[in-house]
């Protein structure tokens, strides 16, 4: 009888979740357009707990994306802009010296941005590996150690960070472990015409929509928690394992794995994809996740996971095509 209740107590909270959702999709919707399908990666990674990585071309509404993020799901956002001379003490925050009124001195930490629930780095790859190195400890463990101190960040804590492929001279690429500190990293196209001429008529008018309110940084907290009480079936689980594992070259079956990759994905991907599939299922109102959601999922999980050998790049392998020969190995 207990068990009984407690699936129907689980049912209830995530249709309850799910409703809350389609608000801040509508909210966010009245602001962001023609990026429906980004909005919708960005919300499952933020359901998962994780972090992502938003890659376009400049124009396309990433920082705006943000912005109305930090709105809609009522979290105190802050911006990085990323530059060649920007320092770890920049983001993190760094000690003065201070003299009181009875004349003695003493050091005071000044906290940076990353103090925050919602992290904007802009242009991440524009600094130099030190400081991007200043976020990893931020992003896999929600704290930071300065001056000999381990300082909580505030929960719940999300890095968004963007990416232009196109101009890449004077940056500095993200090295790999940091990368896979990523649950998703999200591709930022070019908007239809349709929601480009919505665009158009609803930004140059005398007036702008606003984003409003849709959930509280403690909903969300207790959103992340009912997320990791969901069931997901063997079936699922064998079909993520089955394509992460897949994709490493040493052990993957496929020859387009073995030929092409120079290094595949490891446990996070297994760990990114599980949590992510059933972000996935509640925002489309299921229980629980299906096949569906696990290829839905597999590129945007994977791509920033894996790497194509010299070899592969001279003769125009693209990983696009190695991570659909997985996925239709799957069927």
């Amino acid at each position: 009888m207990g068990e009984v209740a407690d699936a129907e107590s689980l049912i209830a909270e995530i249709e309850a979740l799910g409703v809350k959702l389609q608000k801040a999709r509508q909210s966010i919707g009245r602001v962001i357009f023609g990026q429906d399908e980004v909005v919708d990666q960005v919300l499952i990674t933020f359901l998962s707990g994780g972090h992502v990585l938003l890659v376009g071309v400049p124009g396309l509404g990433k920082t705006k994306l943000v912005d109305t993020l930090g709105t809609v799901m009522g979290l105190d956002a802050r911006r990085v802009q990323f530059t060649p001379d920007l320092m770890p003490a920049d983001i993190l925050g760094s000690e003065v010296l201070e003299e009181g009124a009875d004349g003695k001195r003493a050091f005071r930490f000044i906290q940076g941005p990353v103090f925050c629930q919602l992290l904007m780095a802009d242009e991440i790859n524009r600094a130099s590996p030190r400081t991007q190195s200043a976020l990893l400890q931020a992003m896999q463990e929600h704290k930071v150690a300065i001056a000999g101190q381990i300082l909580p960040l505030p929960e719940p804590f999300h890095v968004l960070a963007t990416q232009n492929p196109i101009e890449q001279e004077g940056t500095y690429p993200l090295p790999e472990a940091q990368l896979d500190r990523f649950l998703l990293e999200v591709q930022v196209d070019y908007p239809d015409e349709a929601a480009e001429r919505a665009m158009l008529l609803a930004t140059t008018g005398a007036s702008e929509a606003r984003p409003v309110a849709a959930m509280t940084a403690r909903e969300l907290i207790a959103a992340q928690a009912l997320i990791r009480r969901m069931p997901v079936g063997e079936q699922i689980v064998d079909a993520i394992l089955k394509l992460v594992r897949g994709a490493r070259p040493g052990e993957g079956g496929l020859r387009s794995v073995r030929d092409n990759l120079a290094w595949g994905p490891g446990p996070r991907a297994a760990q990114a994809l599980m949590l992510a599939t059933r972000a996935r299922a509640v925002l489309d109102g299921r229980l629980s996740p299906s096949l569906d959601d696990v290829l839905a999922l597999a590129e945007p999980v994977l791509r920033h996971r894996m790497a194509l050998s010299f070899a592969a790049r001279a003769d125009g392998v693209k990983l696009s095509d190695v991570i659909a020969e997985l996925k239709a190995s799957l069927g």
